[in-house]
């Protein structure tokens, strides 16, 4: 089949590719994009892909394309974090709005076109079940398959990519190696200094345009001395492509003050429909949640807000998909350290332990002071 032949199939299921004033395809440069991978990705994918821009399909499946929109979605970023879920020799290419994976076999043929989908069910190996789905049919097929199963016909862009358009993804910079005291920090060593050596920050940490004070103001409360050491070493990013931290001196939409606030407003909607499952109080409540980073997954990571000072909040995961656990016990520089090494995990915070080598995968990606 032809490129135009695979956008018209589609097309004819699930609706054409946006005209006019709807948001438009996001260019994309295949040879560099299969270079980067070292793999040819199949025919069917790629003209979709180019026609359509990042999908939303069905209501349900979402389709990802090599594309960028900084705090949103990156593809690299994203594709080695479910690569990460994986065995050997699967490559994603989606998921769901239940946060299952979408992945092609790569060893069930040398032609990509004929590569089967998998499936990832996370609430399934949650359950103990086995997670792992397989379809006999490649993307195109599968699509029309989840169609006669209850898949709605419809296709458009991707909703957290729609207010602001992805713009083109560029492949990373290969990794230089490790230094002797990276490798050092990785079994060795506590707190700030052995973070720092770990994982080294930023030169010029992005908080923000407002101050401290503005902060503590906005919030009605100080915040942990700990968190603003490690803020004013690292500031707002991404660690390890998967643990987001707001900027907390940022003014704008993308701050610690506007994220928290939709995050406890949301959870507090949620909490009042189905209280048994939102067990939390939420700030400014009492005591309450006041959340500082996010997965990419959407689950939170925050403090209690109880304690004689804000150095005594213990830290707690909201994760999304999974039953409230436990407050924290270990301080947020050590707990982080301790994550980055592979050596804690949580619902909402998953371990690292399945890596070969954490330094393979272990960083942080700076904030830039980009609205």
């Amino acid at each position: 089949m032809t490129p135009a032949s695979y956008v018209t199939a589609f097309a004819e299921l699930f609706g054409p590719p946006p005209v006019d004033a709807a948001p438009a395809p996001v260019p994309v440069d295949w040879d560099t994009v299969e270079s980067w991978l070292g793999l040819r990705l199949p025919a069917d994918y790629k003209a979709i892909a180019s026609a359509y821009g990042p999908l939303d399909i069905g209501e349900f499946v979402w389709l990802h394309i090599p594309c960028a929109r900084q705090g949103w979605f990156e593809y690299g970023s994203w594709l080695e974090g479910a690569r990460r879920e994986a065995p050997d020799g699967l490559l994603p290419w989606g998921e769901t709005r239940m946060c299952d994976l979408l992945y092609w076999d790569t060893t069930a043929s040398d032609d990509p076109d004929e590569w089967p989908v998998v499936t990832f069910h996370k609430d399934g190996a949650r359950a103990g079940a086995d997670p792992w789905h397989r379809y006999s049919t490649p993307l195109l097929p599968t699509l029309t398959t989840l169609l006669g199963e209850g898949l709605r016909p419809t296709a458009s862009r991707t909703a957290f990519l729609t207010e602001v358009d992805p713009g083109p993804w560029t492949p990373p910079v290969p990794r230089p190696a490790p230094s002797p005291q990276q490798r050092a920090a990785l079994t060795e060593g506590t707190g700030l200094a052995a973070l720092t050596a770990l994982v080294p920050p930023p030169r010029q940490p992005y908080l923000g345009d407002g101050t401290w004070e503005w902060l503590y103001e906005r919030l009605g409360t100080r915040l942990p001395t700990e968190y603003v050491t490690l803020m004013e070493t690292y500031g707002g990013g991404c660690w390890t492509q998967w643990l987001n931290f707001d900027a907390p001196l940022e003014t704008g939409r993308s701050g610690l003050v506007e994220e928290a606030t939709r995050v406890c407003d949301g959870y507090r909607s949620l909490r009042a429909s189905h209280p048994q499952f939102r067990p939390l109080a939420v700030w400014p409540e009492p005591g309450g949640l006041l959340p500082f980073a996010s997965s990419i997954d959407g689950d939170q990571l925050g403090w209690l807000t109880k304690g004689s000072t804000p150095d005594d909040w213990p830290l707690i995961v909201y994760p999304r998909h999974a039953e409230q656990g436990p407050p924290l016990t270990g301080t947020l520089t050590d707990t982080l350290l301790e994550w980055l090494r592979g050596r804690f995990g949580t619902e909402g915070l998953p371990s690292l332990g399945r890596v070969k080598d954490p330094l393979e995968h272990i960083g942080f990606e700076p904030l830039d002071d980009v609205e």
